[in-house]
């Protein structure tokens, strides 16, 4: 890791949200890949399978892949804070530059902005 541009960042343990941030990917990952059989199409032989439960296999499958969206989303956010560890940058806002809260930082180490910053985009 480098030194951060801005300096240390004051009340962030970076070494633990970063081991933090590892373990959220391994385990996202572990999920995806677990979770795959889930996400193949479904069949559509009407003869070996009900209409009702060749449907009720059909939703089943778009909720699992709408929850891959949400788990790819979730690691590319982490993927995004691993890249800011590395550079130096984390713990910064991605936005203006101040120091996000470490309490913000605790509640969830891969957020990129601080809270006036969040609450601006969602406006």
């Amino acid at each position: 890791m480098s030194s951060n541009q801005h300096g240390d960042h004051p009340g962030v343990d970076v070494a633990t949200l970063h081991r933090r941030l590892l373990a959220e990917r391994d385990a996202l990952r572990d999920v995806s890949t677990a979770s795959a059989e889930s996400r193949d199409p479904v069949a559509l032989d009407q003869a070996s399978v009900g209409r009702l439960s060749r449907m009720d296999a059909m939703n089943q499958q778009a909720m699992a892949m709408a929850t891959e969206r949400r788990r790819a989303a979730a690691l590319q956010r982490i993927e995004a804070a691993l890249a800011r560890v590395e550079a130096g940058e984390y713990g910064w806002c991605t936005q203006c530059g101040e120091p996000i809260a470490p309490a913000r930082l605790a509640l969830d180490p891969a957020v990129p902005t601080c809270i006036a910053c969040a609450g601006q985009s969602k406006r």
